[in-house]
C-alpha cells in the first residue's frame, strides 16, 4: 500500500499547529495500514521545519524552499504539490481546513480527478462492500464530518480514486510527539523550477494584511460557555465577566449564537472550535451530540443549568442546578472577594 502524504501550513516560519495535529493523526493511520508518513511543505527559509515534524512520526519531508513561493498563492501551491502526489501515488492526503487549506485542496482535487471531504472531524480506516460490484474494498479511509447543519454525522469514502483526499478542522485531532527530539528523518529538498512553471507565479503579492483573532478560545485553560438557556444577550454579559475573573474565554452553542447573544467565532462544537480546557463552565447548555463533539475532552466540566435531567450533566464533573442569571453573579461574588 502507497504512503500517507500531510500538507504542512507555514506561519511566522513554523508549522501551524493543525499541521502538527494532522501529523499525528497521520502517524496513527500509517500505523494501522503498515505504510509510510510522508510531509510535505512550501515557503522560504524552511530549514527549521524537518526538526519540528520529526518527533510526531514523520518519515520524509518534502520541502520547496524557494523566495518566490511566500506568501502563499495558489497556482504555484497546486502546480508543485500535484506533481508531488502523481509522482508518489499517494494513497491518502490531509490538509487543514484552513483557510489556505479550502482555497487548495479543491484546486488539487479538480487536477488530480479524486474526491474530496471537507471539514472532517474525525478519522477511521475501515472497509466498504460494493453492492455494485459484490465485492469488500479493504483498509478505506472513513472521512467523517457533520452535515445537514451539524444534524447529523456523515462517513463518506472513496472507493475507487487516489488519492483520498480530506481537510480536517482545527483543534479536532490531539497532538502525539511518538518520537525523540533527536530522530532525524529522510529530507528531500526539490528544486521548484523542476515542479513549478514561471507562468505559475503570474500574480504577485504587493501588500498584505493579516486580521489578529478577536479571542483566544482555543487555547485558553478557562472556557466559560453558555447555550440558548442563558436568556438573552444581556445576561451573556454575565459570562463576559466570570470569564475576565477568572482569566478565561467566552464560548457558546450554536443555539446562541443563532439567537444573537454572541459572536459566530465563539461557536464550540460540530460546526464550530473544538477545545480542551483545564475548566469548562456550561451554562443554560442542553448537551447536544453537537455540541459535546466540541467539549468533551475538556479537564472539568462544571454543568449549570436549571434542568437537573439535562444531557450535559451526564459528563459534567460538578452539576449546579439552577438559573444561570442567578448562579453567575454569585460565583462572581465569591472569586471577587477571594481576591
Amino acid at each position: 500500500m502507497n504512503n500517507i502524504l500531510v500538507y504542512c501550513e507555514i506561519r511566522d516560519n513554523g508549522v501551524a499547529e493543525v499541521s502538527l495535529e494532522l501529523l499525528s493523526e497521520g502517524r496513527r493511520l500509517a500505523d494501522k495500514l503498515g505504510v509510510q508518513l510522508e510531509a510535505v511543505a512550501l515557503g522560504c527559509g524552511l530549514q527549521a521545519v524537518p526538526a519540528q515534524v520529526f518527533p510526531y512520526g514523520v518519515d520524509t519531508i518534502h520541502l520547496f524552499d524557494d523566495a518566490r513561493l511566500c506568501p502563499y498563492t495558489t497556482l504555484p501551491y497546486a502546480e508543485a504539490l500535484s506533481k508531488l502526489v502523481r509522482e508518489n501515488d499517494y494513497q491518502i492526503f490531509l490538509l487543514g481546513a484552513t483557510i489556505e487549506g479550502r482555497d487548495l485542496a479543491p484546486r488539487l482535487t479538480a487536477e488530480l480527478h479524486c474526491g474530496l471531504t471537507a471539514d472532517c472531524t474525525s478519522l477511521e480506516i475501515g472497509d466498504y462492500e460494493d453492492k455494485k460490484s459484490g465485492t469488500t474494498i479493504e483498509n478505506l479511509l472513513y472521512q467523517i464530518r457533520p452535515a445537514f447543519g451539524g444534524n447529523i454525522v456523515a462517513t463518506i469514502v472513496n472507493p475507487h480514486h487516489r488519492p483520498q483526499m480530506a481537510t480536517v478542522r482545527e483543534g479536532v485531532m490531539p497532538l502525539a510527539v511518538v518520537r525523540g527530539a533527536d530522530y532525524a528523518g529522510n529530507t528531500v529538498q526539490h528544486a521548484v523550477a523542476d515542479y513549478v512553471s514561471d507562468a505559475a507565479f503570474v500574480v504577485s503579492i504587493m501588500e498584505r494584511h493579516v486580521q489578529p483573532p478577536q479571542n483566544n478560545l482555543k487555547s485558553a485553560p478557562i472556557v466559560v460557555a453558555g447555550g440558548y438557556g442563558v436568556g438573552s444577550k444581556e445576561n451573556f454579559e454575565q459570562l463576559f465577566a466570570l470569564a475576565h475573573l477568572l482569566h478565561g474565554e467566552v464560548g457558546a452553542t450554536r443555539a446562541a449564537v443563532d439567537a444573537g447573544y454572541t459572536t459566530k467565532d465563539r461557536q464550540i462544537g460540530q460546526t464550530g472550535l473544538t477545545v480542551r480546557p483545564k475548566v469548562y463552565f456550561a451554562c443554560g447548555i442542553s448537551g447536544q451530540v453537537q455540541h459535546i463533539a466540541g467539549m468533551q475532552e475538556s479537564g472539568i466540566i462544571i454543568s449549570i443549568n436549571s434542568d437537573a435531567d439535562a444531557p450535559i450533566n451526564a459528563i459534567a464533573d460538578y452539576v449546579i442546578t439552577g438559573r444561570v442569571e442567578e448562579v453567575i453573579p454569585q460565583i462572581i461574588t465569591y472569586y471577587q472577594q477571594k481576591q
